[in-house]
Order: C-alpha cells, then structure tokens, then sequence
C-alpha cells in the first residue's frame, strides 16, 4: 500500500471536476477533522484540517499536490420510515434533534431504538434498510445538527 500526500483542503460539490480516486465513508465518519483514511483503490492518506468539517457525498478532499479524492456515502443500516403523516413525523424526529434525510415518500434516519419506539407509536410503518444516508444539512443546508448532549 502506497501512502498519498496529506488533504488539508475541502473541495465542496460542484467544485471540483476530476477525481483521482475515491473514498467511501458512514455519515459519521464524514465529519472529522484530522484521521487517516483509506481510498477505493487502498491508498492511505492522512486528513489534517484547520477545523473539524462535516463533508457530504460528492464533496472532495484535495491533496497537497492537487490530486482529488471524491466522498462517496457509504451503505449504513438505516431506518426508512413512511406513513399517512410524514410531515407531522418528520417535526418529532427533527424535534429530538435526529439527522433526517427528506425524501417525497419517506423518511431515512440512523437506527436507534428509542427513535424507532417514539415513531411505532405515532403510527409510522418502518423498516430496516441499508443505503447511503444523505440526511438534510443545518439551517443554512449544510453542517450538521447535534444531539442534546453537544
């Protein structure tokens, strides 16, 4: 394995045309601030930001030397949820602070048993799957939302 030069910059989609490789990363793995990751093709490189940066599918990590490595969001176990009111069910998750991916007919939110308890009882029909998790950014459509123990 091969070791790439360190990523100090965050190209944002729609920054960037061409990447040189990419890597696969859970919603939680893509905010960081300075860890060693690996790319699609087993290269390792070494991420060292000024701040700690919530990245999203399609944004990059650009090199020293100016090679580019694409985020790609990886499958997760996820909890769909869908029902007769999924805006009313959307405001509960949202209420508790759960990052949430919007869809037209669903809702994806990341499994957790007191979530999915709260929702079983406001009516909604869930089911286990696995996908990438995309979910919603912050008040200004990026960034992320923190749980009350922030």
């Amino acid at each position: 394995m091969t070791d790439l030069p360190p990523a100090h910059t965050i190209k944002r989609h729609g920054q960037w045309d061409h990447a040189d490789d990419s890597c696969v990363l859970t919603y939680d793995d893509r905010f960081l601030r300075r860890k060693r990751l690996l790319t699609s093709h087993n290269r390792g490189f070494l991420v060292d930001l000024a701040h700690t940066e919530s990245l999203n599918h399609g944004d990059a990590f650009e090199l020293e030397g100016g090679q580019i490595i694409e985020v790609i969001a990886a499958k997760e176990a996820l909890l769909e949820i869908t029902g007769d009111d999924l805006v009313r069910l959307a405001w509960h998750i949202g209420n508790r602070h759960c990052p949430c991916q919007l869809e037209p007919a669903r809702l994806l939110i990341q499994n957790d048993h007191v979530i999915r308890d709260m929702l079983t009882k406001l009516g909604a029909t869930l089911r286990d799957v696995s996908e990438p998790f995309i979910p919603e950014g912050g008040a200004y459509g990026h960034g992320r939302t923190h749980s009350h123990a922030h």
